[in-house]
């Protein structure tokens, strides 16, 4: 049995960034189906925000961070995919990635080519994982078919743009900011629309000569949810995968109808990784998105794990571009 402790960031109550501690946590051996994972790096996510303040409510007290990479120090029975010794990222349940090291389940653990860096993995799992699911899983997407993505500067949109481009699918991106408009112009939006300024609704059915998009990609939630569905053409399908500006509130689905049959899903990353093959599949087709240079991570904010409240504030103050990483 070996026995250490790992530096770990836990909350014992729901609130603010400053709920969050850091404590010294026993690591032991992995058992059947784990890994010990010593990390390099973290990565920072709105998810991460939402079980902090209980949007997502945890059983509390609760290590917070939903992905990391570094090296496997140890497999238990029955893991065959993963040696000592690898290099591996990942982004999955159970919550916990805010830590030096830790024991885990490895099924949602991937090997990490050496092309792609620690910090890369670290900030590319979540949010790359939940582009592949959004242009792959969820509904048919072709070349030339036109999408709405909103929040396209964040970390998560930025590899959105690109993964569109280079599969010429036309993404209409939104931002709030003129500079971040432009930071998704140059990651491979065709258009974009500061929504700050700028009715996004009525902008989109400009760009689409009236038509309105095949698919909207919101992950803002409260705020955009309506003109989300004003931006659909019709039989047009609505993807709410997060909400960053609150809970969408009730809905009548008979408006669905009424604006042109659409479609709408609330999908998630983890239902979709939750097969330990299909989760394997989705990594390898990131990281060859990635290797190709098709994808490339923008990692614009990197705190050590210290300062992990200050990496929380800045994120929910709409303050960061790209991906945000802890140092470990």
């Amino acid at each position: 049995m070996t026995s250490s402790t790992a530096k770990t960031v836990i909350i014992e109550e729901f609130g603010g960034s400053d709920a969050m501690k850091i404590v010294d946590r026993e690591i032991g051996d992995p058992g059947p189906g784990q890994v010990r994972i010593r990390h390099k790096a973290c990565g920072l996510n709105f998810i991460d925000v939402y079980q902090r303040t209980g949007l997502y409510p945890l059983d509390l007290p609760a290590a917070l961070g939903m992905e990391a990479a570094g090296v496997i120090e140890a497999v238990g029975e029955g893991v065959t995919h993963l040696q000592p010794g690898d290099r591996a990222a990942y982004a999955s349940m159970p919550p916990g990635a805010y830590c030096e090291a830790r024991v885990m389940p490895a099924a949602q653990v991937c090997p990490l080519p050496d092309s792609i860096s620690f910090e890369e993995g670290a900030a590319m799992m979540l949010k790359g994982l939940t582009v592949q699911y959004l242009f792959r899983r969820t509904t048919e997407i072709a070349k030339g078919d036109t999408i709405l993505f909103h929040a396209a500067a964040g970390g998560v949109g930025l590899i959105a743009c690109q993964w569109a481009r280079s599969e010429g699918i036309t993404l209409i991106g939104t931002a709030g900011s003129d500079e971040k408009c432009q930071l998704a112009k140059e990651h491979g939006a065709d258009h974009v629309i500061n929504y700050r300024t700028e009715n996004f609704a009525e902008r989109v059915k400009e760009i689409t000569d009236g038509k309105g998009v095949d698919v909207v990609m919101d992950s803002v939630g409260k705020d955009t949810f309506e003109g989300s569905l004003d931006s659909l053409r019709p039989l047009g399908m609505m993807i709410s995968f997060g909400n960053a500006s609150g809970k969408v509130p009730p809905v009548d689905i008979g408006i669905l109808g009424g604006k042109g049959s659409l479609k709408i899903t609330r999908p998630t990353l983890f239902t979709h990784t939750s097969d330990h093959e299909t989760c394997q599949q989705m990594a390898r087709e990131l990281f060859d998105k990635v290797a190709s240079g098709d994808v490339k991570m923008r990692i614009d904010q990197r705190f050590p794990l210290d300062q992990v409240a200050a990496a929380h504030d800045a994120l929910e103050a709409r303050k960061t571009t790209g991906a945000t990483v802890l140092e470990v």
